[in-house]
């Protein structure tokens, strides 16, 4: 995925929801960071667990500040990231011609899956992404084999766009469209 790129308003203050803290990275998340990608609960979905002996040499000690990357904070503790990225042109699922589409991503330890901070902080996200990328559709893609990664984007307002096979799998595609856009009837029917 290519980076979001300059926006405004970034960082934005910490985001808080009713259980939540988004806010930008510190370096005393590395350790989370490293165990988001070497898990293989978290990577199930995402071509699996990246060495962990890698992580540990190419992960920064100190962050650099990247547009669109929220860590999302329990209790003064890391517990997963949500992300909006620019869709890769190259890449198949696009709603718009120009591709660039934003994209939402997230992962969370396995410990705090079940409890809705999912749902919580890609909404938040979402909120925020309505004002900082206005009139923009965002667009999501899971393997169809995550159906609880589908019925949070369902829950999260994205609607299927396509079915498509990627990585080896079968994924799925949806978008979730700006309030202004569905009213004015202008997203049209641009996947591919």
């Amino acid at each position: 995925m290519g980076e979001l790129g300059p926006l405004d308003a970034w960082p934005p203050g910490p985001i808080r929801t009713e259980r939540l803290v988004l806010r930008e990275p510190e370096a005393r998340d590395r350790a989370v960071v490293i165990e988001l990608n070497a898990s293989p609960e978290v990577r199930a979905y995402l071509g699996g667990p990246q060495p962990r002996d890698e992580l540990e040499r190419v992960v920064p000690a100190e962050p650099r500040r990247r547009p669109g990357l929220f860590v999302v904070d329990l209790d003064g503790g890391m517990v997963g990231v949500v992300t909006i990225d620019r869709r890769d042109p190259e890449r198949p699922g696009h709603v718009v011609p120009e591709s660039g589409e934003a994209e939402l991503g997230y992962l969370f330890l396995p410990s705090a899956w079940g409890r809705g901070y999912a749902a919580e902080a890609c909404a938040a996200v979402l909120e925020w992404s309505d004002i900082a990328l206005p009139g923009e559709p965002l667009v999501l893609c899971t393997q169809t084999a995550n159906v609880a990664s589908m019925r949070l984007a369902e829950r999260l307002g994205f609607a299927e766009a396509a079915r498509f096979e990627e990585f080896g799998a079968e994924q799925w595609f949806g978008v979730r469209w700006p309030h202004d856009v569905i009213r004015s009837g202008r997203h049209g029917d641009h996947f591919g």
